[in-house]
C-alpha cells in the first residue's frame, strides 16, 4: 500500500495534463528596438580613408628663374623659415635650408631665433 502513495500523485499529474485547457501562445513582450523593415542582410559599413592630402611636387634643384625670385622676393618677407620658403618657392626643405644659408652669407636676411629643429629669420634692416 505504501508504494501506491507514490503512484497516485503521478497519475493525478498526468490526468491534469490530459484534461487541462490548451495553453494560449503568449505574445512576445514589446521590445524597445524597432522591427526591421524589409528583408535581406544589411551591408557592412566601409571605413572611409579620411581626407586625402594632395602631394606637393616641390623642386629638388633651383632653376635660374626660381633662384632670381629667391634673391629678389625672399629678403622682403617679414618672417623667413625653411617651411615658408618651401611653400612659397615650391622647393623642398633641404633646398630651402641651403637657400637661407646663401641669403645669410649675402647679408640679405638675419637670424632671429635658432633652435635645433626650427630657425627663424627676418629681413635685414639698416639698424
Amino acid at each position: 500500500m505504501a508504494h501506491l502513495l507514490h503512484v497516485i500523485p503521478l497519475v493525478a499529474a498526468q490526468n491534469a495534463l490530459l484534461f487541462s485547457a490548451p495553453k494560449k501562445d503568449k505574445a512576445p513582450p514589446p521590445s524597445s528596438k524597432p522591427a526591421k523593415s524589409g528583408g535581406g542582410k544589411q551591408k557592412k559599413k566601409k571605413w572611409s580613408k579620411g581626407k586625402q592630402k594632395e602631394k606637393v611636387n616641390n623642386m629638388v634643384l633651383l632653376d635660374q628663374a626660381t633662384y632670381d625670385k629667391l634673391l629678389s622676393e625672399a629678403p622682403k618677407y617679414k618672417l623667413i623659415t625653411p617651411s615658408i620658403l618651401s611653400d612659397r618657392m615650391r622647393i623642398n626643405g633641404s633646398l630651402a635650408r641651403k637657400a637661407i644659408r646663401e641669403l645669410m652669407a649675402r647679408g640679405l636676411i638675419r637670424l632671429v631665433s635658432a633652435h635645433s629643429s626650427q630657425q627663424i629669420y627676418t629681413r635685414a634692416t639698416n639698424t
